[in-house]
């Protein structure tokens, strides 16, 4: 298994990188990847780490084809797909028996791809031990992680607003488009979850190929966040904005959430998006927000208000809708919200289109920590069966 990234952060060091710029064409003549060139060790022998950084110009074009990208092999093969867009921070983990440079070398059979969203204060890291797993499973898929706008790495990235989950899931189209890639499965965790539906809603109808895509505890309408003992994000935000941009010690942070009735589980890993100043090693280190936070503040509103219902109650044919509902995470959940996805089974069944409801066991709303097991064997039928 291979993982690949295009942002090699300053913090991190070690390790061989290879990084071009310009458009993907561009690219694409100038250098074709060799494995055996840029290897690193990870974790074992099997496991090889590379990088390297793909950038996009510029240009603006107002007709953006890019939306046809997850759906349509033609584009793909344009070579240049996308034209406006800045690429998103991403990890690209690959299955061994997938052919690495498939990515800039269409001549290679596409590898199955499926691509993992996180949520709001979340980074693509939130993926990472979990698409590992998924790779060494099924080795000849490989797993998009993304860092969406305004969060980790791609905050750095300055992105035109508004900040919404349509802007957020065009964002990610782009990046499909200029990796030509042609997405099998689209996983979304909260908010990431909405962004993966209004991907389908924003993609080119009916669908060149199977798609199946998985919301994690997210609901397609009205979001209905925490009740009684629940983080409420909004709070969460408003608070991290009277924050100063730079910190001194984790601990601090950690424990003024506590004292402001955030739990502790969501304290520590709000200051995950904490990264250290100045030179590693160094005694006297202070710590820097990753994130964007006013950015962040517009997209939480656009995830409460964007309703999503319509492309769930009419399935476009050949994409496979599945939700998957915490079990203790029932306050994010209406009675109402569960029937109109059994009736929307039902029709979709009826229309070669396809939408279901999954619960996992012994989970709150952070399905891949409390519960990574269970989630692994429900997400992994997506997986099965898919000819490379």
């Amino acid at each position: 298994m291979s993982a690949v990234s295009n942002f090699a952060p300053s913090c991190c060091g070690g390790g061989r990188s290879v990084s071009f710029s310009g458009t993907a064409a561009a690219a694409e003549s100038k250098f074709r990847p060799n494995m055996a060139l840029i290897p690193r060790p990870f974790e074992n022998d099997k496991f090889l780490v590379s990088r390297f950084a793909l950038r996009q110009s510029s240009r603006a074009t107002k007709d953006l084809t890019v939306r046809m990208a997850i759906v349509d092999e033609r584009l793909a093969r344009r070579g240049n797909v996308g034209k406006t867009s800045e690429i998103l921070a991403y990890d690209l983990i690959q299955g061994e028996l997938v052919r690495w440079s498939s990515i800039m070398d269409r001549s290679f059979p596409d590898s199955p791809t499926a691509v993992f969203l996180h949520g709001i204060l979340g980074s693509r890291k939130n993926w990472g031990t979990f698409a590992r797993r998924l790779a060494k499973e099924f080795p000849t898929w490989q797993f998009l992680l993304v860092d969406l706008r305004c969060h980790g790495d791609s905050a750095s990235i300055k992105k035109r607003g508004p900040h919404t989950v349509a802007s957020t899931a065009l964002d990610v189209l782009k990046l499909v488009g200029q990796l030509r890639m042609t997405p099998r499965v689209l996983v979304g965790h909260s908010f990431g979850g909405k962004v993966a539906l209004s991907m389908v809603e924003q993609a080119a109808k009916p669908l060149a190929r199977p798609v199946k895509v998985w919301s994690l505890d997210a609901t397609p309408g009205k979001l209905r966040s925490g009740g009684d003992g629940e983080d409420h994000p909004e709070e969460l935000i408003a608070f991290l904005s009277t924050l100063p941009k730079e910190v001194s010690s984790k601990r601090d942070i950690v424990n003024a959430l506590i004292q402001q009735g955030f739990s502790k589980d969501v304290a520590q890993w709000v200051v995950t998006n904490l990264r250290t100043n100045g030179s590693p090693g160094s005694s006297s280190s202070s710590f820097s927000w990753v994130f964007d936070l006013k950015g962040i503040a517009e997209m939480y509103q656009s995830y409460e208000e964007t309703n999503l219902w319509k492309i769930v109650e009419d399935v476009p044919r050949g994409v496979h809708v599945n939700f998957l509902k915490a079990e203790r995470s029932l306050h994010r959940w209406a009675l109402e919200d569960l029937q109109r996805i059994h009736a929307a089974e039902e029709i979709a069944a009826e229309e070669g289109a396809g939408v279901e409801m999954h619960v996992l066991e012994d989970a709150g709303h952070w399905v891949q920590a409390d519960n990574p097991d269970g989630l692994f064997r429900i997400l992994s039928s997506s997986f099965k069966g898919i000819k490379t």
